[in-house]
């Protein structure tokens, strides 16, 4: 029997879910927030430490599982796998903390904010299976509305259009999009209004 091949909407759906995956988003990000508040030099010194304490090692780490056969897919939409992978940025993101704070003196604003969306992530899945991808492009959409509205507005149509993505691909149920994305919603809009007062 000849095996079934993927709708167009099903390929479509796995492109813009494997490319805006949270490290991607995130990167996208740091590179935006590079360009517009530091010189090139700058941005190259604030966003290498970023690069080789967190992504890269999450990275590596991923891909290390997934060959290994600890994960079924770089993904990693399955409950229990997820637990070790939490733990692992979470180790990698406070690493990151520890090394900016000895070296320039204060704690990351933002990545304080995404260590409290893992640690939220982590509870919320011992109850529901909540979509991580769809959680950090919400907050991503929160990075940028700080520092340019209009980009926050697109890039929350982007987490939207992930969200839909994930249920298309059957990696979320609508429950497990939509807790992700109320999760962000609140981390965002704390991380906002901390970001508003700490301006004034």
């Amino acid at each position: 029997m000849e095996e079934k091949q993927p709708s167009l909407i099903h390929k479509i759906s796995k492109i813009i879910s494997d490319f805006f995956n949270p490290l991607t988003s995130l990167f996208i990000f740091f590179i935006y927030m590079s360009v517009q508040e530091y010189t090139f030099k700058e941005s190259f010194a604030h966003f290498l430490p970023i690069l080789l304490i967190v992504i890269l090692p999450v990275v590596i780490w991923l891909v290390w599982n997934v060959k290994t056969g600890r994960y079924t897919n770089m993904d990693v939409s399955n409950r229990v796998q997820r637990k070790t992978l939490y733990i692992f940025i979470a180790v990698c993101v406070i690493g990151y903390m520890v090394f900016n704070y000895i070296k320039n003196g204060y704690i990351d604003f933002i990545m304080l904010f995404i260590l409290i969306l893992l640690f939220s992530l982590q509870i919320s899945n011992f109850f529901i299976k909540s979509s991580m991808h769809t959680a950090f492009n919400v907050f991503v959409a929160a990075l940028f509305f700080a520092l340019n509205w209009k980009m926050g507005i697109l890039w929350l149509g982007v987490a939207a259009l992930v969200g839909i993505t994930r249920i298309i691909l059957k990696r979320h149920t609508v429950k497990e999009v939509f807790m992700g994305a109320g999760i962000a919603f609140l981390v965002s809009f704390i991380y906002l209004y901390c970001n508003i007062q700490f301006q004034h």
